[in-house]
């Protein structure tokens, strides 16, 4: 394994998160901004956060292959959220853990969220940049 995910001793745990990540790999594998958009350039699961989430991780999911990485390999993801206030976190979360159970993912690499006025086009509520180390 190139990745391993640690939580610090005496530092807050958090669901679905680690906080550091140490990568051994030599080669790194940046995914560019994932929005939820399927492979015709059509938003998926308009105004659902949730849903939106899934849509990102599946195309994360596929950059990633395509570069020969897996979420494994995964050492930073930095979301970005349209509008973002904390009572939407339940949602995100829920998003995640959807993405999880459909695609295996068992990683919780370090992650930020940070709060944006608005992303690309109306309605998409969530970006994400990866970024992943692999042999």
């Amino acid at each position: 394994m190139t990745v391993s995910l640690i939580n610090p001793d005496g530092h807050v745990q958090v669901p679905l998160y680690h906080h550091v990540a140490v990568a051994t790999g030599s080669r790194q594998v940046h995914v560019a901004g994932q929005v939820s958009w399927d492979e015709n350039g059509e938003l998926v699961a308009p105004g659902d956060l949730t849903g939106q989430v899934v849509q990102v991780y599946r195309n994360v999911a596929k950059a990633l292959a395509a570069a020969g990485a897996t979420f494994d390999d995964v050492v930073r993801v930095t979301w970005y959220a349209a509008g973002w206030k904390r009572e939407m976190y339940d949602a995100f979360a829920a998003g995640v853990e959807q993405a999880a159970k459909e695609l295996g993912i068992t990683s919780t690499p370090p992650a930020a969220l940070i709060g944006v006025e608005v992303l690309f086009e109306p309605g998409i509520l969530v970006e994400a940049e990866v970024t992943a180390v692999i042999g």
